[in-house]
């Protein structure tokens, strides 16, 4: 009796540790080092760009659905010129905020990626999530790129595509 009373608290302590992983979408990268430690010039395009991501889709009915991994791409286009993300700001379904992932600028450095990783188990966003961009560039550049890839595996299938950001004007 002893024995099955200790295998049923190691049991419970073991899934209490499973579920409370952290969710990487919370601290993917750390923004800090990305951080422009000086202001922005006023010369700068300033634009805004609308994604949107999927963390869960419909699944045979309305009534069902299936858990997504995001990745959003932050990508810089340009050879030569740095480019600058003033916010990226992640919405749930019904267009509420879910979270803001820095608060000032950062840079992007002349053909370099950042990633925003939202994890299969992070069903915030629910099936019309979106994230909003603010971001600055030189004149005469190329605008930022912003890509989101939804992938899910089970046993021997997968599920995955993407989606591209759109420029908006407010």
């Amino acid at each position: 009796m002893k024995k099955i009373t200790l295998f049923l608290c190691i049991s419970i302590i073991f899934i209490s540790c499973e579920n409370s992983k952290e969710i990487s979408s919370i601290a993917p990268i750390n923004w800090k080092k990305r951080t422009l430690n000086s202001k922005l010039s006023d010369s700068l395009q300033i634009g805004k760009s609308y994604l949107s991501v999927y963390s869960q889709i419909y699944s045979t009915t309305e009534h069902r659905t299936h858990s997504l991994t995001v990745t959003v791409s932050m990508r810089n286009t340009n050879l030569n010129d740095s480019i600058f993300i003033n916010n990226a700001s992640y919405f749930d379904t019904e267009g509420n905020l879910i979270r803001t992932y820095f608060n000032n600028p950062i840079y992007l450095k002349p053909m370099e990626t950042v990633e925003i990783v939202i994890d299969e188990l992070d069903k915030q966003g629910g099936t019309g999530a979106n994230f909003i961009f603010d971001w600055a560039i030189k004149q005469a550049t190329n605008e930022p790129l912003f890509e989101g890839i939804m992938i899910s595996t089970s046993g021997q299938q997968g599920l995955s595509f993407s989606t591209t950001g759109k420029k908006i004007t407010h």
